[in-house]
């Protein structure tokens, strides 16, 4: 699944809900295959599929994964040569960013096929290679990651229940872990440092339109 236009794009539009390569807001350095509106464009997806398909978490740049790609954009040395996994990648924002700050190697894990099509066809539009990877990793430490980006993963209790503990392993045998966030309930209040902040009112989406702030923390060491 390469070509992701032809596999998930309707076949009319009315321009409202196409994706279109967009320079993303707080990294406008990179550009991303986004919907305008992607509930709507999920939504005439699904009409014209007569089933329910999976949210496309892909067709957003969420505000933690906008984050850590400015983060890591404005400090390349925390990737610069690092082997780098993006988890729960989405659309590859901040693998896509790890990748232009230098990274040895960008791997980008998300359970939804879909999204790995965004992921290589984003890297592309963006002149860097990011290997998709799907698939649940949650039950392992990332393996031989340096490096590893969590943007926006804990949005749900369910979620979250299981990326913390992924991350604390992944900490525990050496690798880096920075975590985006925009403020989300189930954002764990202990074990993180903050290292940086930035203002969301020009990053969020509808959806984020209550908050105000985007926080990148360091797990661990």
């Amino acid at each position: 699944m390469h070509d992701l236009k032809d596999k998930t794009l309707p076949a009319h539009s009315d321009g409202l809900d196409r994706l279109s390569l967009t320079p993303v807001p707080l990294v406008p350095e990179i550009r991303l295959h986004l919907a305008v509106d992607a509930i709507v464009w999920w939504a005439r997806m699904e009409a014209e599929a007569g089933q329910a398909l999976t949210t496309p978490f892909w067709a957003s740049a969420w505000a933690g994964g906008q984050g850590v790609a400015r983060y890591v954009l404005d400090n390349p040395e925390v990737a610069r040569g690092r082997r780098v996994l993006d988890l729960a990648a989405g659309s590859g924002l901040a693998g896509i960013a790890a990748g232009l700050a230098g990274a040895a190697t960008v791997t980008a894990n998300d359970i939804d096929p879909y999204a790995i099509a965004a992921v290589e066809l984003n890297a592309r539009a963006n002149g860097v290679t990011v290997t998709g990877r799907q698939g649940d990793l949650l039950d392992g430490d990332g393996g031989d990651a340096d490096l590893v980006l969590a943007g926006d993963v804990f949005y749900s209790d369910e979620m979250a229940e299981r990326v913390l503990p992924f991350l604390r392993r992944a900490a525990d045998r050496g690798a880096r872990v920075l975590v985006g966030d925009p403020g989300r309930d189930y954002l764990p209040t202990t074990e993180l440092t903050l290292v940086a902040t930035y203002d969301a009112e020009s990053a969020l989406t509808f959806i984020d339109a209550q908050l105000s702030r985007i926080n990148v923390f360091q797990l661990g060491g």
